[in-house]
């Protein structure tokens, strides 16, 4: 069965499924995403997705082309639509076709573009990479200052997951100034005791929402968090490390630049709240 792609308010096989190559989102990465993954058949954290969309369209001075009401009824449809039962909803709004390339914002009226696509993944929630945690290698930040805004302009990440491919790990950590930002396409964090410690919210890094919702379980569960910026060398002293992401949810991290963290296998703080987190929104799913 082919794909059906959602491509503004039309659902269409995806060989039908086009954008102009006047497009702002491909001739000048103008647009932004949200991926939202699917449990059961039903959506994890989505209304975080929604705000933080609208936050990022805001951002980039993009109206919002729906309302959450009409988000959540798109996304259902597209999912039963393709009969989803484990996977993600990759959502982009872009600023638009105006007709022609232009540095230049179009006018208000040229409508946006929203395509939005599904990706089947049986087992999402069981990956077995859980149970033996990811190595990751660090890599120089050399993205744009507005990693807030959850655009689509993913080229170095890309390199970074190449450089960490090539390298024969699974991902690689961003470092500016001498600390550690975030992964290619995840939140960094370190575990010292029964302290939660992570990169408080800025421009440097994405706003996740899987990072909003594990710290706040991870507070309910009585852990200390410290947002708080952290290096390398900490990252390999610590007791254990993880990551946090809409597809991975919370995944170990057992080595850093070759060096193992604490005992090189997942931690007990990483695999209980990733326990917790997928307990806690399968009962919230939409």
């Amino acid at each position: 069965m082919s794909r059906i792609v959602y491509v503004n308010g039309d659902y269409l096989p995806e060989a039908e499924a086009k954008v102009s190559v006047f497009d702002r989102g491909f001739l000048m990465a103008d647009g932004v995403y949200e991926v939202t993954s699917v449990l059961d058949g039903k959506l994890i954290d989505f209304q975080g997705h929604c705000v933080r969309l609208a936050r990022s369209l805001a951002e980039l001075e993009m109206k919002n082309p729906h309302s959450d009401a009409e988000w959540l009824a798109i996304f259902r449809e597209i999912v039963a639509k393709n009969a989803v039962v484990d996977g993600m909803v990759y959502l982009q709004v872009t600023r638009g076709n105006p007709g022609d390339r232009d540095f230049a914002y179009p006018a208000d009226d040229v409508a946006p573009t929203v395509v939005l696509f599904t990706q089947s993944k049986p087992g999402l929630a069981n990956s077995p990479a859980a149970k033996t945690g990811w190595k990751v290698i660090s890599i120089p930040d050399q993205r744009w200052g507005r990693r807030d805004i959850k655009t689509v302009q993913l080229l170095y990440p890309s390199m970074g997951k190449m450089m960490a491919k090539k390298a024969g790990v699974d991902d690689a950590w961003f470092v500016e100034d001498g600390f550690v930002t975030e992964g290619t396409s995840n939140n960094a964090y370190i575990v010292k005791g029964n302290k939660i410690i992570t990169r408080a919210l800025s421009n440097d890094i994405l706003h996740g929402i899987t990072r909003a919702s594990v710290l706040r379980f991870a507070r309910e569960a009585q852990f200390e968090v410290e947002e708080r910026n952290f290096t390398i060398a900490e990252a390999q002293a610590a007791d254990e490390a993880f990551i946090t992401s809409a597809s991975a949810f919370v995944m170990p991290v057992v080595e850093i630049d070759g060096a193992k963290v604490g005992s090189g296998t997942p931690g007990n703080v990483a695999t209980r709240m990733r326990e917790i987190y997928l307990d806690e929104t399968r009962k919230a799913a939409l």
